[in-house]
């Protein structure tokens, strides 16, 4: 089982015997038998974001001060009118080297006791201008494969594919083009590759090297990049197999794309990264959007495979099963996470099951390898659009098992921010201008007050599953966005992603930013805006849920708000995720200048330790050969970017 315990190949690598193939993680690279890796960004194949390392405890957590940081130097380049973003790459720790990479897709390896530089690549993406996906620019981390005695690093850089020696960090030439493969190649169509990026790293399996892609769906012209799925080979750079995420003529799920709207719409694409599970020879993709995000009248149908899990088989990238979880959707509830892997105890037997974390705050169960879920899956009735040429699907599925990961979904006047009678009459008041419902209330014309909004009560942080406990823990948002369309005018528009398009309709949301707000700057519901929670998977129930974070003091210092007393932890949302360690304690930031601890049995906070700039990425830990543990943990955005390492000093 692939979930962070030594292996075979664990114990061939530890003595020098691996063959060519896919990284594993060393749990005992020395006799001390100390030593823990990180390979995957993810943790492990099974992205479980799990850690055998376990010198930092409860009762030493404390202790915990900063060790070392490393800046990545990415500033603006107003040459190339380019500017970062927020820094949310996790690294990966192998072989005894950290290997990050920056917002501009630079990579660096440093040592992981001092975090000094030992070097550092630039494959200059910021020469291609601006992502179009906006926000600045930002990637989340490089993988890893071994050939032989080498070990390369594979980064993914807006439309490229570069393979790097692990110990030089220079070109690997026979791969590709002198160490580059074109990425725009091998579409369904000729594409803008301005507008093709990546977000997450590459995966591995055995020898082939596999991508998914980051396209905007707010990007809405006919023909925007297509989100095929492709494998190459990890040493030639050929193009193995591709998938086609938007079914093409004849290809199995076309039919669900009305008036071949398949020949047209792009996106639908894989974003968050993919999963692989070696044993059972199968990779699993979290399925996006299609464009038009919001409104869905020029493809009717339930539009497969966007907004699916789809299990292919690893060889061929042939579709072995796959479960549809937004019909036709319309609300940007794309699979925001990579699927976690883990066995499950069902009826006295074990299962390999796949998990599926969704930004509705729904977490759907499979057996991974006949698709079959865990726990029945009801189609249930849901609000309908009334939006001209809109129709859609009249249900959708929910899993009976585990509950939402947020108290409630959807949103009513009961929802209204309550920390003062009369504010709570200002909510409700602003909140009557916007139509609400229950989960899935579609966007409308006068604006829809939808929870969750298209962050997610999930995103691509995901969760961290913990063999120990059987607990999966997840860090949740709680906010709610208004989704609006208006008819499509060129000439004045407030979609800025609408610029070449033939849409009847084009819609945007807003966040705690915009007019999901009242009185200025407070959130139209209640608190907590965030939680931590944990999900017994044995039994598919809430075992504890917790606000994360302080919260905003924007909300604090607000004047309505003077001299009340507010809640010591209003919850913070955010995208980044949380990990588990065996020494009991699960880690996450994200949204507040500290990263928390918890013990992973009670959810009682047990540590905050304090960051220089904002936590934007999900941590990660790893144990030296001496057995000291290191935390690690990106921060800050545009030129104050900061890669933070917690440890007990020696």
């Amino acid at each position: 089982m692939i979930i962070g315990r030594p292996s075979v190949a664990a114990l061939l690598w530890a003595f020098g015997l691996a063959a060519s193939g896919t990284v594993t993680a060393q749990t005992s690279g020395q006799p001390n038998g100390e030593s823990v890796e990180w390979a995957y960004v993810g943790s492990d194949q099974a992205n479980t974001r799990s850690s055998d390392a376990a010198h930092i405890t409860p009762e030493n957590i404390q202790q915990l001060e900063v060790a070392w940081t490393w800046h990545p130097e990415d500033r603006a380049r107003p040459e190339f009118g380019t500017v970062p973003g927020s820094f949310t790459s996790t690294p990966i720790m192998l072989d005894g080297t950290l290997y990050v990479s920056s917002n501009y897709n630079r990579v660096a390896a440093l040592d992981p006791v001092t975090g000094s530089e030992r070097w550092v690549f630039d494959p200059r993406a910021y020469e291609d201008g601006m992502p179009a996906l906006g926000g600045g620019f930002r990637h989340r981390g490089v993988t890893a494969w071994r050939d032989g005695e080498d070990l390369r690093i594979f980064l993914a850089s807006r439309y490229r594919l570069f393979c790097l020696d692990a110990t030089t960090g220079e070109i690997v030439e026979s791969f590709g083009n002198n160490g580059v493969v074109d990425l725009s190649q091998d579409l369904i169509w000729p594409i803008d590759h301005s507008h093709f990026e990546f977000n997450a790293a590459p995966v591995m399996y055995k020898d082939l090297v596999i991508v998914g892609s980051a396209v905007g769906d707010r990007v809405i012209y006919r023909r925007t990049p297509p989100g095929d799925v492709r494998a190459y080979n990890a040493r030639t750079g050929a193009l193995v197999w591709s998938f086609h995420t938007i079914p093409q003529e004849g290809e199995f799920g076309s039919q669900t794309w009305e008036n071949e709207a398949w020949r047209h719409t792009g996106a639908t694409n894989v974003w968050a990264g993919v999963t692989v599970d070696e044993a059972n020879e199968l990779v699993f993709l979290p399925v996006g959007n299609p464009t038009n995000v919001y409104y869905g009248g020029q493809r009717l149908g339930d539009n497969l495979f966007a907004e699916s899990l789809v299990a292919l088989n690893a060889n061929t990238g042939e579709r072995t099963w796959h479960f549809q979880m937004v019909h036709h959707g319309v609300w940007d509830y794309d699979l925001p996470t990579q699927p976690i892997l883990f066995p499950l105890a069902v009826d006295g037997r074990t299962i390999d099951v796949v998990a599926q974390l969704t930004k509705q705050g729904l977490t759907f169960v499979f057996d991974r390898t006949t698709g079959e879920p865990i726990w029945p899956i009801e189609e249930r009735e849901v609000p309908q659009s009334d939006v001209p040429g809109e129709r859609t699907s009249s249900t959708q599925p929910f899993p009976t098992r585990p509950p939402a990961l947020i108290p409630t979904t959807g949103m009513t006047l009961d929802d209204a921010f309550d920390l003062t009678p009369e504010l709570q009459a200002a909510a409700r008041r602003a909140m009557q201008q916007f139509r609400l419902g229950p989960l899935y209330t579609p966007p409308s014309i006068e604006g829809s007050l939808v929870r969750p909004g298209g962050g997610g009560a999930v995103n691509w942080g995901g969760g961290a599953f913990d063999t120990a406990t059987g607990f999966l823990y997840v860090k949740t948002s709680n906010m709610p966005a208004v989704m609006t369309l208006e008819r499509f005018d060129p000439a004045n528009t407030r979609n800025p992603f609408a610029d070449t398009t033939e849409p009847d309709y084009v819609g945007y949301d807003t966040a705690s930013g915009g007019q999901a707000v009242f009185e200025g700057s407070l959130p139209l519901n209640k608190p907590p805006y965030g939680f931590l929670v944990a999900i017994d998977m044995q039994e598919g129930d809430i075992a504890w849920r917790v606000p994360f974070g302080r919260g905003s003091d924007r909300i604090r210092r607000h004047p309505a708000l003077d001299g009340i007393e507010v809640p010591e932890r209003l919850g913070t949302p955010g995208a980044p995720g949380a990990i588990v360690t065996a020494g009991g304690l699960v880690f996450a930031g994200g949204g507040e200048n500290a990263l928390y601890a918890f013990d992973k049995a009670t959810g009682n906070e047990l540590w905050a330790g304090p960051l220089n700039e904002r936590s934007t990425a999900t941590p990660m830990t790893y144990q030296t050969f001496d057995g000291r543990q290191f935390v690690v943990i990106a921060t800050g955005s545009g030129g104050n970017q900061e890669l933070v390492a917690f440890a007990i000093p020696e």
